[in-house]
């Protein structure tokens, strides 16, 4: 007769991951079983509030009941045909896409890493074939502190010394200025330069928001040296920080837009370079592609996400409870919170190191039954889904005061 099978509990769990995953990350001791909305259940049935929200990937809260819903109607017609055929619904996602930003072509992918490498190969391929530079001459200027993946191309032009060590001969044509600093981003551009790619909104530097009137002196910039300007929106945007685009709160429309994250529902891994028409059509049959990229799954959960974004109704509730947000974090600086950049719904908390590092934080919150997700040492980011309540909101910031009494 065969034994009943026992439940592994948290620890056996976290046990059992150490010899077989490869230990590329350090996640907070919990492990998660169950979700729904802002709220997620550990294998023992203990319930904590989501303030990460996946990066941003859960903008619309654990199984929102408009995605499962799609995601579920589409599984039970076609999940994938690859592009080798068409699919019955790409075109609308497409579409509703391209209306929502302001663009006009849709490149569909499956990762943020996919769109940003994407989006650096069309660049090229833009400046070689339209602005005539000469072959294999190309440059693309970056931002410090950037974020932008993990691939070997992205880390060769990132600045976090733990991406980079290890991971070279590092891939060439990048050049790297400070961030919100147009003086330094004009000397770096030339007649070589295919694209300045940069984030609105830096996330993983710790919520890093440039000064008001820089994407717009960016956007000036590029126009009058003949150069695309690429937004890396996949954690900034689909209505974190109160618009649908970060590089709305100054009325920008970028040549080349990366999404991600939050594209997918936290369903499905969905990505996209959005762009003007004589951009994205420098691409002809054979020269891009991805076999998952643009599956039926995806644009339905895709499209379903768009039609939530279409009411404006996350935008709002970002931008109202942002202020609550942004109130509640003001009243704990010089208690432990030295300082902190807020937008919408987003976040970077810097902690006095008198009270504890950005990861203690996280793990005396955890103690609370909040989660949060820690970043260059000291300070930690609040994400949560735009679902989130107002005394869900209020509870957070609670704990967190709470726990930073704790250190003092």
């Amino acid at each position: 007769m065969t034994a009943p099978v026992r439940t592994r509990t948290s620890a056996d769990l976290i046990k059992a991951e150490e010899p077989v995953l490869a230990h590329n990350y350090h996640p907070l001791p919990v492990v998660v079983a169950r979700a729904e909305g802002t709220w997620v259940e550990d294998v023992e049935g203990r319930r904590y509030l989501d303030m990460l929200a996946g990066y941003s990937a859960l903008n619309f809260g654990h199984r929102h009941p408009a995605l499962i819903e799609a995601a579920h109607r589409q599984l039970d017609l076609l999940t994938l045909t690859s592009r080798a055929f068409h699919n019955d619904k790409l075109a609308e996602f497409a579409e509703r896409l391209a209306e929502l930003t302001g663009l006009d072509m849709v490149l569909p992918m499956n990762t943020g890493a996919e769109a940003v490498e994407s989006g650096i190969k069309v660049a090229r391929k833009w400046a070689y074939e339209v602005k005539g530079v000469p072959a294999d001459r190309a440059t693309i200027v970056v931002a410090a502190e950037n974020f932008h993946g993990r691939t070997t191309t992205i880390v060769s032009f990132s600045t976090d010394e733990t991406a980079r060590k290890g991971f070279g001969p590092f891939t060439p044509g990048f050049r790297i200025v400070p961030y919100n600093d147009l003086v330094a981003l004009e000397a770096a551009v030339d007649e070589t330069t295919a694209a300045v790619l940069l984030e609105p909104i830096q996330g993983e530097a710790g919520v890093v928001i440039p000064d008001q009137g820089y994407l717009t002196g960016v956007r000036e910039l590029t126009r009058r040296k003949g150069c695309l300007f690429i937004a890396d929106e996949i954690q900034s945007g689909l209505g974190r920080t109160g618009r649908t685009l970060a590089v709305e709160h100054e009325g920008v429309v970028p040549d080349v837009l990366l999404l991600g994250k939050a594209l997918g529902g936290g369903i499905v891994p969905v990505s996209a370079v959005v762009a003007r028409r004589d951009v994205l059509g420098v691409l002809r049959p054979g020269e891009h592609g991805s076999t998952f990229g643009g599956n039926p799954l995806a644009a339905a959960v895709g499209t379903a996400v768009l039609e939530l974004l279409e009411t404006g109704e996350f935008q709002r509730r970002a931008t109202e409870l942002g202020v609550v947000l942004r109130d509640g974090l003001a009243d704990l600086v010089g208690k432990g919170v030295l300082g902190f950049r807020s937008r919408g719904l987003w976040a970077g908390v810097d902690i006095d190191p008198a009270v504890g590092t950005g990861r203690e934080i996280g793990e005396r919150l955890l103690r609370e039954g909040v989660l949060v997700k820690d970043t260059h040492g000291s300070t930690i980011r609040l994400a949560p889904p735009l679902t989130i309540t107002g005394e869900e909101l209020t509870g957070a910031l609670g704990a967190l005061e709470k726990v930073l009494m704790q250190g003092v």
